[in-house]
């Protein structure tokens, strides 16, 4: 321990602690921030996201963080100022936190009314909005360690938002701790709301350079305790099929159906590994939309892997079924078109191992135990990795995201403000030391 620094691993002994969490939660996700696909004219693809991301940054600034600012793309950024000695300041990173505000397409987020479960008694939750909606036990075994807890979820009729306006509050949560405890030491801190994350823009416009900081964290994370230091890689695979079409009455040797020739290529994927048959680190093909008729049509497809070695594979595979259609459909033109989309942030995260070590420990200190997660997706932080931001993901102790049985408990909530808290002292300490 060096001279002159005091840890402080617990908090929230405050009455009230809670009541504000749930205050400042209730608020952002009763503002519908829903985001929307192939949406290219415009940035964010929602004009109301902009509702949460300018309350926040007056928030930001109602907290003492007076330079806390949105732009024109709904992005806010902010800065903590460190609270150390000049001398000491400058050998600590600028450590930065982020959330996005956005909530996703699948499920609206409009007309949010969250409800609490008080002392949960480990019993399926029905939804009161949708008694159809229930949060079974079965399916969701975490729900067995929160005996006890206060549960939150929708009323069963939307989403609940807590991907990832429960980032937000804690985020905002962690901030006023800080501002209220000024014993508390930390170095400079950069904070950062993105829009359109959801839609895979979160960081389309993102200045890394103007966002100054050192390393950063997404609080975007689901169950208590993990941490996120991988994500798939991933492309999109998309298939362009011009067929002939003439009057099918007179088709016989003359159409090319381009539905059939789209069939024939579904059907030679069947046995390949697709969602819903992997799980952990396996990859999968997902071919995800049909478009058009007979003359034109469109598969999209996902290729997802956690080495890029099984990218490389899965392209080859497409490649190769290209060839076999092709050749059973010699009148049909059929292009083939792989983009890449994002890689395993692991990677680039091996390169400075602390940023992820800090957080693991900051998780053990705040009573829990760490665990080292991937992410069968993509975060705005594999983004940032490859564009010199080492940013890997913190639980925010939400589950069932994107669904309207998702859940988070306020008592996770608080783990994860404790393990922030926590996060920005270690970064103290070991700079320091």
């Amino acid at each position: 321990m060096i001279a002159g620094f005091v840890y402080r691993p617990h908090i929230f002994q405050e009455d009230d602690m809670e009541k504000r969490l749930l205050e400042r939660f209730f608020w952002y996700v009763k503002i519908d921030t829903q985001s929307k696909e192939d949406v290219e004219d415009q940035y964010p693809s929602t004009e109301k996201q902009k509702d949460l991301s300018a309350l926040l940054a007056e928030e930001l600034k109602e907290l003492g963080l007076k330079d806390a600012k949105m732009d024109k793309y709904g992005y806010v950024m902010a800065t903590l100022p460190s609270n150390l000695s000049k001398e000491k300041s400058s050998k600590v990173p600028i450590i930065g936190f982020l959330a996005h505000v956005d909530t996703s397409p699948d499920v609206s987020g409009k007309n949010v009314t969250p409800v609490v479960h008080a002392d949960y008694q480990g019993k399926d939750i029905v939804l009161p909005g949708d008694k159809t909606q229930i949060i079974r036990v079965k399916q969701n075994p975490d729900l067995k360690n929160k005996i006890g807890d206060d549960i939150i979820t929708s009323d069963g009729t939307t989403l609940l938002g807590a991907d990832n306006k429960a980032g937000i509050t804690e985020i905002m949560a962690m901030i006023e701790y800080l501002q209220e405890h000024p014993d508390i030491q930390h170095g400079t801190l950069k904070i950062g709301f993105t829009p359109d994350e959801e839609v895979g823009n979160g960081t389309k416009y993102f200045d890394v350079k103007k966002f100054g900081a050192d390393f950063a964290y997404t609080v975007d994370g689901e169950k208590a305790g993990e941490i996120e230091n991988e994500t798939f890689n991933a492309a999109q695979a998309v298939f362009r099929i011009k067929g002939v079409n003439v009057h099918p009455g007179y088709a016989k040797g003359k159409m090319v159906n381009a539905v059939r020739v789209a069939a024939d290529i579904l059907k030679e994927m069947e046995l390949d590994p697709a969602p819903e048959t992997t799980e952990k680190r396996e990859g999968y093909l997902h071919p995800y939309a049909v478009e058009g008729g007979v003359e034109n049509v469109t598969i999209k497809i996902l290729l997802r892997d956690f080495e890029m070695e099984g990218i490389d594979a899965k392209e080859k595979r497409l490649e190769n079924i290209q060839k076999t259609i092709t050749k059973k459909y010699p009148k049909a033109q059929i292009e083939l078109d792989i983009k890449q989309q994002y890689k395993n942030m692991r990677f680039k995260l091996e390169e400075d191992p602390r940023v992820v070590e800090y957080a693991l420990e900051a998780v053990e200190k705040a009573g829990m135990k760490s665990i080292l997660q991937i992410i069968r997706g993509g975060t705005d932080g594999a983004k940032l990795c490859y564009r010199g931001l080492l940013t890997p993901n913190i639980f925010t102790g939400g589950h069932n995201f994107h669904s309207k049985i998702e859940w988070i408990s306020v008592e996770d909530m608080e783990k994860a403000v404790n393990t922030l808290v926590n996060l920005v002292q270690i970064w103290v300490a070991k700079s320091l030391a």
